[in-house]
């Protein structure tokens, strides 16, 4: 938690150091300013000299970059090493926004922990980092009995955003371990930090400090990442949405730099976009979805109601027309302008009063079949009868069945059955 030069000077970029071990791809310095991965962070990529560093990791108290290609120097070099500062300062960003959002979580959420945080390395373009809402998530687990609905979400947002704007300061150092542990106000991020804790005396604290006055810190907690020194250098925060990865948990994921830039500048676009289809200014626009809303489920209902009485009319046509056969009644027709499920709950009504089997053809999209039955001849039979005749499929129980796909037209389905 407190052996990364990295987390401990994290600005420091650019130094020279003596290499002190060469096996094939893998270097090692006397010192190394790389940050390895940890933490739910992600490590840095760099250079030594004109080689590239695509891997950076931990053989017990070195790290050991990884070169794309085995290097012309040998140890006893003195090398220039050199991060990749987008990459390093991304990282940065992110990972002190994270502390910024949890803070904002102490403000609004009950019984709070850490359960988890994860930063996703960002595509990068031309030394920047690609504008896309969708690169380089990052991610910070909620441990709390919080309902974390829509408006926490907007009001967490706006709180780190305040927070980043009021330029809060930013610190960490190191203290004992037990010290650590006796303090309430220190939040442990127990998930990705599992088993450092439990072998090392002393940790790294970072806090974002207080302003204007407040009695508490925004937030302390236990961390070895790498972070900047003011909220202010992180820029905007967009939060992207929520998920719940566990019992007693709450995921929320966000984007910092260019990509919280572009999803801010989607979602932008689709509220201007709304507010023109709408014809109202974008404050007025959920006010409108909520009146269209309400008139679309009114027209439902007189659809609905339409319907049926339109199922009910083609039901006593086709009851004046009913088969005898085989000791049982028969009422077989054509219904239009209806779909099978529309057709359903009249049918079950119908039958035993219209006729004993109720089978009616239609088209929607394909030609459907429903038919009802008091259970003698079984629905499902019936069905699958058409279906053995003219291809399709369905199923069903003896008193109702439907089916569709039929290669054949709802007048020729219903002609077969009336002189089968």
């Amino acid at each position: 938690m407190t052996g990364q030069l990295a987390a401990a000077e994290p600005y420091t970029m650019r130094w020279e150091a003596q290499v002190t071990a060469v096996d094939g791809r893998d270097v090692t310095l006397d010192t190394s300013y790389f940050y390895t991965e940890s933490g739910g962070q992600p490590s840095d990529t760099g250079r030594i000299e004109s080689f590239d560093v695509i891997g950076v990791g931990r053989e017990g108290g070195d790290v050991v970059h990884t070169l794309s290609e085995p290097p012309e120097f040998d140890a006893g070099t003195t090398v220039l090493a050199t991060v990749d500062r987008t990459r390093r300062r991304y990282h940065m960003r992110a990972h002190t926004a994270s502390h910024a959002l949890y803070g904002a979580g102490r403000h609004l959420l009950e019984d709070l922990g850490y359960g988890g945080f994860d930063i996703a390395s960002p595509t990068l373009d031309d030394g920047d980092v690609r504008a896309t809402p969708e690169n380089g998530k990052v991610r910070i687990d909620f441990r709390t009995s919080t309902d974390v609905d829509d408006d926490t979400l907007v009001e967490m947002e706006r709180l780190v955003n305040r927070a980043v704007w009021d330029g809060r300061e930013v610190s960490w150092t190191s203290i004992p371990l037990a010290e650590a542990r006796e303090r309430d106000e220190i939040a442990f991020n127990t998930k990705t930090e599992e088993g450092v804790f439990d072998s090392a005396d002393s940790v790294r604290v970072v806090t974002i400090e207080a302003v204007n006055g407040e009695d508490e810190h925004w937030d302390v907690a236990a961390c070895g990442g790498t972070h900047v020194r003011n909220t202010a250098e992180i820029g905007p925060i967009t939060v992207l949405g929520r998920s719940n990865p566990g019992e007693g948990l709450t995921r929320v994921e966000f984007s910092v730099g260019p990509p919280g830039i572009a999803r801010r500048t989607a979602e932008k676009r689709a509220s201007l976009d709304a507010s023109t289809a709408l014809g109202v200014p974008v404050d007025d626009v959920p006010d409108s979805i909520d009146r269209l809303l309400s008139e679309r489920d009114d027209l439902q209902e007189t659809v609905e109601g339409l319907q049926a009485r339109l199922v009910g009319a083609q039901l006593d046509a086709a009851g004046e027309d009913v088969l005898e056969r085989d000791g049982h009644t028969w009422a077989i027709d054509v219904v239009d302008g209806v779909g099978p499920n529309d057709v359903r709950e009249p049918v079950e009504n119908a039958v035993g009063e219209v006729a004993d089997v109720i089978a009616l053809a239609g088209q929607d999209g394909s030609t459907f079949v429903v038919v009802g039955s008091t259970g003698d001849p079984s629905a499902g039979e019936v069905i699958d009868e058409v279906a053995g005749e003219f291809g399709g499929g369905g199923g069903g129980s003896p008193t109702f069945a439907q089916g569709g796909g039929f290669g054949a037209s709802p007048d020729e389905i219903v002609e077969y059955l009336r002189t089968r």
